[in-house]
């Protein structure tokens, strides 16, 4: 059997997957780190309408829609370097997250998700009673 390669046909896939098609951009940029009892998460969508984005939770896959439209009416584009169309993105959540009370606001172009953690996976302090006293124990 003969197989005919093109190398620069896996290039293009690569490419295309980093930084995205006209079709389809790739870039949603973002930060995510714990404090306390809370895991935030910060998406980059600068130029973005609060009313384009939308955030569906299942199970524990968080998808991030947004949509920067085409510009229209310009007669003469002299240069198009920021990406438009529809930004998709989704986050794997552990089952230590609180997918039922995520809370989210769009501020200056970020988009911040405050995800709490479930109580099942906080710490917690159980009692061990003996005949003479009672101790606590950290479980």
């Amino acid at each position: 059997m003969l197989v005919r390669t093109d190398p620069f046909r896996e290039l293009d896939r690569l490419s295309s997957q980093v930084f995205g098609t006209a079709a389809r951009p790739a870039l949603m940029t973002m930060d995510a780190w714990r404090e306390g009892d809370t895991f935030l998460v910060e998406f980059d969508l600068p130029g973005v309408d609060a009313d384009s984005i939308s955030l569906d939770v299942e199970r524990n896959v968080l998808t991030v829609r947004a949509d920067r439209p085409a510009r229209e009416g310009i007669a003469e584009l002299v240069a198009a370097e920021r990406p438009r169309g529809v930004f998709s993105r989704q986050l794997i959540l552990g089952d230590n997250l609180d997918t039922e009370r995520i809370d989210a606001s769009y501020t200056s172009g970020v988009l911040r998700l405050q995800i709490p953690v479930a109580e099942k996976a906080k710490p917690r302090k159980i009692s061990v009673s003996t005949e003479d006293d009672q101790r606590v124990i950290n479980a």
